[in-house]
């Protein structure tokens, strides 16, 4: 039996709330990561991902706090990513509690860090993060710092690396479809897909419960989406049985 296809949301925190405004119904505070992570675990989700966009390092503590409280109400993975650039950073968020390190734009600037903690961590844990956008016909470019800086990398050849250095997963960004609300990007999850064997989260671009269901045909072990679970459009458990009746294999 192949193994079940994971629907992950990611909330992105700002200075210890929640942005992106997430419209639950009976939310005491609609901004709370740790309500809103219970309220995913209780909806079904697989796995919830954490980013970090805080702009200042004197905010770090909070997001410590929020994981330690998030870990204490939660039954599922979850994950962290967002300004992470030692060890020692990944070292404090696991201690707290989460279960994988997601690292971006840290890993491209110093990809022996994939490897330390790969090393240290596990590679379970260890998550490398992409952006990435189509420059040519089955192309694509790395990107950082937001999307505002293009790496120059060959995305194809940068993912090689950093499953050879020990990434356990793959986040997968496409800057060409994030937002869109028109489906994941088929030619850049098949481009991946048919080259590595590590786990390939896709995200960008999830508008119905169609858009998951390619993303699974295309390659992809996982499917993150934001907005369309923040604002009630699809719901988690609904969208998982819609899959099963699909024919894909999810947990229900």
């Amino acid at each position: 039996m192949s193994l079940a296809k994971r629907i992950i949301p990611c909330l992105d925190v700002c200075n210890g709330a929640v942005v992106k405004g997430v419209n639950f119904v009976g939310l005491q505070n609609a901004g709370n990561p740790v309500e809103i992570a219970k309220r995913y675990n209780d909806e079904g989700a697989d796995e919830i991902v954490l980013l970090d966009i805080t702009a200042s390092y004197e905010q770090r503590g909070t997001m410590i706090e929020i994981v330690k409280n998030i870990a204490r109400e939660i039954f599922i993975p979850f994950s962290v990513g967002g300004g992470i650039r030692s060890l020692e950073d990944m070292s404090a968020l696991l201690n707290a509690g989460c279960d994988k390190i997601s690292i971006n734009s840290a890993a491209i600037k110093n990809p022996q860090l994939i490897d330390e903690g790969a090393k240290r961590f596990g590679s379970q844990c260890t998550v490398v993060a992409i952006d990435a956008k189509m420059i040519a016909p089955h192309l694509w470019h790395i990107y950082i710092n937001g999307g505002r800086v293009d790496t120059g990398k060959d995305m194809v050849e940068w993912v090689k690396e950093v499953c050879d250095r020990g990434a356990g997963e793959i986040l997968l960004t496409s800057m060409d479809t994030d937002g869109t609300k028109n489906g994941y990007d088929k030619a850049m999850i098949e481009s991946l897909a048919s080259c590595v064997n590590v786990p390939i989260i896709a995200s960008g671009g999830a508008g119905k419960m169609e858009d998951f269901a390619n993303a699974f045909i295309y390659g992809a072990d996982a499917a993150l989406a934001a907005s369309v679970f923040h604002y009630g459009e699809i719901e988690i458990n609904a969208l998982k049985h819609y899959l099963q009746q699909k024919g894909i294999s999810v947990r229900i």
